[in-house]
């Protein structure tokens, strides 16, 4: 018999063949990719309500899950997740690589668990109170940053040093390792700058009031409303393979509506996207945007495949930004300009379904090699589209 599970935020479909795997100690699954491309650094995740249901593999103190490919004692790197931010573990996350058209079989059994690692792990994010109350995050190869009730403080007291914007800033890295706590001791502690690139990256992207890469916004009539800073925030997780946390806002106005907005966010190992699920009252859509910072760049769409692109000379390089909606959700899109400072954004427009927004978004900076031109960004947001709305498809054999 054949039982479906629907996992509402799952980046995979999870089919359970239960019957008889009761008394197993291992459990085999095979992981199916029905697209004509290859698949890595592509999150599955497995619901654990499947590992539990098998009793010699709950579980318990001291132990911990490992995956194997089938016929490899090689074990892939792995992570238990808590998906809704409750403080349970909800999934078992693994990145296969799976070939075009094609599936591969993997293992997973119990072991000892290991010693919590003292490193920082790839995928890192938390709360920043020593440079004001900003919160970042990032992974391999990206990192973001937003602000704080205290930085909105400063700047209503005009005190310096203070940001007023809820938009979504982005920092150039371009190597594979963290360098959120390095750049900010950098910044703090020594008289170097995280504004100067020694070689790392640098923080030179410019947000102000724009909505930066994936802020939000909501149109009255022919202008666009936004909150302010996040005033409250939780980190969920950090690494390997993926760490997310929830930001939430005040009530803010947009024409007569009065708009609520929490937004939880992930970013997991090998993506340029950020996963944004956004719990929204006051609105039946939404306004992801990017900011056109000079207005020079060169913006690309696909609506009926859900992606927006935007394509900039930026500071002696290029850079690109980008948003990916699944599941048909993006309704159109807007190339808002002004002669306001910072407010020019490109916009998708965003279907809210029972109170809720999913979208991705994020950049490629030519400098970290990731890049080089406007046509390879595109694809990849045209790849990464394909992917969440055809998600690797998991069967228990």
């Amino acid at each position: 018999m054949i039982n479906q599970i629907h996992l509402k935020y799952c980046a995979a479909i999870v089919t359970l063949f239960l019957a008889g795997c009761s008394g197993n100690t291992s459990l085999e699954i095979e992981v199916i990719n029905s697209l004509d491309i290859d698949r890595s650094l592509e999150t599955v995740e497995i619901d654990l309500a499947l590992l539990q249901s098998n009793e010699s593999l709950k579980l318990i103190s001291g132990k911990s899950y490992k995956i194997s490919e089938a016929g490899s004692t090689k074990e892939l790197l792995s992570q238990l997740s808590d998906i809704d931010g409750d403080g349970t573990h909800d999934v078992l996350l693994f990145q296969p690589e799976i070939g075009a058209n094609s599936s591969k079989t993997f293992t997973i059994t119990l072991k000892d668990a290991e010693a919590p690692s003292e490193e920082i792990p790839t995928c890192y994010s938390r709360f920043v109170p020593e440079r004001t109350d900003d919160y970042a995050w990032e992974n391999d190869r990206v990192a973001f940053r937003t602000y704080g009730p205290v930085a909105q403080k400063m700047i209503e007291d005009s005190i310096p040093g203070g940001t007023l914007s809820s938009g979504m800033d982005a920092w150039l890295k371009r190597v594979d390792y963290p360098i959120i706590n390095k750049w900010y001791k950098k910044e703090l502690e020594t008289d170097g700058s995280y504004h100067e690139d020694d070689g790392e990256g640098l923080d030179n992207f410019h947000v102000g009031t724009s909505r930066g890469v994936g802020g939000i916004a909501v149109k009255v009539d022919t202008a666009y409303q936004f909150s302010r800073n996040f005033t409250d925030y939780k980190t969920i997780e950090t690494g390997p393979l993926r760490t997310s946390f929830w930001i939430s806002y005040a009530p803010w106005k947009a024409g007569d509506k009065t708009i609520t907005e929490k937004k939880f966010i992930s970013l997991d190992r090998g993506s340029n996207l950020s996963k944004y699920r956004v719990e929204v009252e006051g609105s039946e859509t939404i306004s992801v945007g990017l900011t056109l910072h000079e207005k020079d760049g060169e913006i690309s769409t696909e609506v009926e495949h859900g992606w927006v692109s935007y394509w900039e000379p930026y500071f002696g390089s290029e850079l690109g930004t980008g948003i990916v909606v699944p599941s048909n959700a993006m309704l159109g899109y807007d190339e808002y300009v002004t002669d306001a400072k910072d407010l020019s954004n490109l916009y998708a427009q965003v279907k809210v379904a029972n109170g809720e927004a999913v979208y991705y978004t994020g950049f490629g900076w030519k400098k970290s090699k990731q890049f080089s031109t406007k046509e390879e960004w595109n694809n990849y947001l045209k790849q990464f589209s394909k992917k969440v709305n055809a998600p690797l498809e998991v069967k228990v054999k």
